[in-house]
């Protein structure tokens, strides 16, 4: 399970970090992307294209260096349900729209059918959600800069081989008892000396 948050969390890490990177030096893409949805007022679609850059970038980069790592994926998991109810919803309404989730953006023409051109992305955001929902269950990975690799309570709860865990202590608790056991019988029943041969 480790390697395996260790996979998800360099996947999303690195998709946030390159989509920030690709957008954050076109702010005027990125709001005019956001305002391609029609979902949002003016003003707030003005200041979420040029704080999404910025929010990706940040995400990405706490990803890919296991710092606050369930923190980073809650919010990156956020992150991809808000894209996907913004693509479902632009299907729905029957918008012609690139979502702009690695730069450009906008209202574009393109003859495809929608599902060929919508279904791809709400996949690829509904698997990144995925890999953001298991960092948050377990964010304990390699190569973390989180304390303990980003091993928490919860986790140490979970791993049957770590010293804290209950069943662990109950092996702990059982073995003092057997040692205390045998202990108390050792003085119960010492060792007798051997008789010599009866005249």
């Amino acid at each position: 399970m480790p390697w395996a948050g260790l996979a998800a969390r360099l996947v999303l890490g690195g998709v946030l970090l390159v989509a920030g990177l690709l957008k954050v030096g076109d702010t005027d893409a990125s709001v005019r992307a956001v305002r391609a949805y029609e979902l949002l007022p003016d003003a707030v679609e003005t200041v979420v294209g040029q704080v999404l850059p910025l929010a990706e970038v940040a995400l990405g980069a706490l990803l890919l260096l296991g710092a606050l790592t369930r923190w980073a994926a809650l919010a990156g998991g956020l992150l991809m349900l808000a894209f996907s109810v913004g693509i479902a919803s632009a299907w729905a309404r029957g918008l012609s729209i690139d979502c702009g989730c690695f730069g450009g953006g906008g209202i574009v023409e393109d003859d495809r059918p929608a599902a060929a051109r919508y279904l791809p992305e709400l996949l690829r955001d509904a698997g990144l959600a995925v890999l953001a929902a298991l960092l948050v269950a377990r964010p304990r990975t390699p190569f973390s800069l989180d304390p303990g690799d980003g091993r928490t309570p919860q986790d140490a709860d979970d791993d049957p081989d770590h010293p804290d865990h209950p069943d662990h202590a109950d092996h702990a608790d059982h073995a003092d008892h057997a040692d205390h056991a045998d202990h108390a019988d050792h003085a119960d029943h010492p060792d007798h000396p051997e008789e010599g041969p009866r005249p």
